[in-house]
């Protein structure tokens, strides 16, 4: 597999994509090796792409510290003008490496090109939002007796922890970082090691941006959890937003609560894709396709139940067919592929065994099958899936099976499609397809999640906010209420009497 090289004289791919092998991580303003060196290989095949350095406790450790100090000792906190430059840098820097990223992304990650450019695409105009917010100063004031005049501020809450999940690295960590950087706050943020050059490459560009004060922004990848505990366990860290499953953010829960920390928590999903008899099905089984195959379904709100009125529910059933039997599994690189691989084979074995633990509730429409194409073998290859099924407790519509597969299901009127949407413990999206607008607007009012998308899928703006509802998380990421995870109000009173 041949890497586009940054530097003639690197001979390995993460010195050619990171511009030093190991690859490094970037704490307390420098770049850190450590006793510890990793491989990262290709989901498409299993070859090595290159070496990491994994982080240690003891690194960590001092980023904490640095980034401590920085809040209290530095303007960064107090200068709103710097912190907007800083971010506006960034998304041009991210910008202007966007193939870069989006190729060593299709190549470490496994997702296709189209797919890593449209994370790529996502991510500078948050930076550009996050720059926006960082000028927008909020408060109020008034005279609340005689003589007396008090005021409440927004302040930053100090050193941010950022874990971020690999199934997309780049647009995860900004979400979490920008907003906790445009509120005052310094960070340090834990990526995961399945994407570690990825994640150096993202690091030396966002290093390299000319504003940026030392010991304000730092980043390191580990394949355990050691300085993610360090993260959530540390009084100095003040703020934790984690992106990934539902058991892992209990856990943080349940660790951050001796030190009373703020959390903002998107976890796991299981999103109802209701389509009425008077959808347009031209238009919905194109979507409800890609809901189950972007990222190889590795993605929280990806559309893992297909729950369809009686009436369509044979056409409909029909067309997924036939889309999800054409999918043309390949290398995110490889020109023609519709579906990369999973992110190893590990991954993709657990997501068989999860499949196979409900199997005896459902009837394979399609299903999910290990390529036996020899040109794919070593790679972490798994064709798309549809099972229908009535049972809506069997442990397929229960659990995120995490992987490109969905359940059919067929409902008769709108109450009973409400009490299916709403018949799991998550609650972070779900989508509705109907052309009457009332409806759309009922169901989108009853079904609980965070977000609800009425003839869509994974819509996300940057100026508008989402998270989860139920057991699929709290607090919430994008809009200002993200900037307000890393904010304290301050009450101050003054006499003048």
């Amino acid at each position: 597999m041949n890497l586009p090289t940054l530097d003639d004289t690197n001979t390995s791919a993460s010195a050619a994509l990171t511009g030093h092998s190991p690859a490094r991580n970037f704490l307390g303003g420098r770049w850190s090796d450590s006793a510890t060196v990793a491989e990262s290989t290709s989901p498409a095949d299993g070859t090595v792409l290159g070496q990491y350095y994994e982080a240690e406790a003891d690194q960590v450790q001092d980023a904490i510290s640095s980034a401590s100090y920085v809040f209290t000792t530095s303007t960064w906190r107090t200068d709103h003008q710097l912190r907007a430059k800083v971010l506006n840098e960034m998304a041009d820097a991210i910008e202007s490496h966007t193939d870069e990223l989006a190729l060593l992304l299709a190549r470490e990650n496994g997702k296709i090109l189209p797919e890593a450019h449209f994370e790529l695409s996502l991510t500078p105009s948050k930076l550009r939002y996050y720059a926006a917010q960082a000028l927008t100063t909020t408060g109020r004031t008034g005279q609340a007796a005689a003589g007396v005049y008090s005021m409440v501020q927004t302040v930053p809450i100090g050193v941010a922890g950022v874990i971020v999940p690999w199934n997309s690295p780049v647009v995860l960590s900004v979400r979490s970082f920008a907003p906790a950087l445009a509120a005052g706050c310094t960070v340090v943020v834990k990526m995961a090691a399945q994407t570690a050059l990825t994640n150096a490459r993202l690091a030396e560009i966002l290093a390299g941006v000319p504003s940026l004060p030392e010991g304000v922004l730092h980043i390191f990848s580990e394949s355990g959890d050691a300085g993610a505990r360090l993260l959530v366990s540390s009084p100095t860290v003040r703020a934790i937003s984690y992106t990934g499953s539902t058991v892992v953010g209990r856990q943080i829960m349940a660790d951050a609560a001796p030190e009373l920390k703020r959390l903002s928590l998107e976890l796991g999903g299981k999103s109802p894709m209701i389509v009425f008899d008077d959808a347009d099905l031209d238009v919905a089984a194109g979507t409800l396709t890609a809901a189950i195959t972007t990222f190889s379904g590795q993605f929280c709100m990806t559309g893992s139940r297909i729950l369809v009125q009686a009436g369509v529910a044979d056409a409909l059933r029909d067309r997924l067919r036939e889309n999800l039997a054409a999918a043309r599994p390949g290398p995110g690189d490889a020109e023609g592929s519709t579906i990369g691989p999973m992110i190893d084979v590990r991954s993709r074995d657990g997501f068989l065994d999860r499949l196979a633990s409900g199997a005896d509730h459902a009837t394979a429409i399609v299903p999910c099958e290990v390529p036996d194409d020899p040109d794919l073998a070593g790679g972490a290859y798994v064709t798309p899936g549809l099972y229908e099924i009535e049972d809506v407790t069997s442990p397929l519509v229960q659990k995120e099976l995490f992987g490109p597969v969905a359940t059919f299901e067929v409902f008769d009127d709108e109450e009973e499609a409400v009490a299916l949407a709403n018949a799991t413990e998550y609650g972070l999206a779900a989508s509705v397809w109907t052309t009457d607008g009332a409806r759309g607007l009922r169901m989108a009012d009853r079904i609980e999640a965070g977000t609800v998308w009425v003839n869509g899928w994974a819509l996300v703006f940057d100026q508008f906010e989402e998270g989860g509802a139920k057991q699929s998380g709290l607090g919430r990421l994008n809009g200002h209420r993200a900037v307000e995870e890393f904010q304290e109000y301050k009450h101050i009173a003054q006499s003048f009497g």
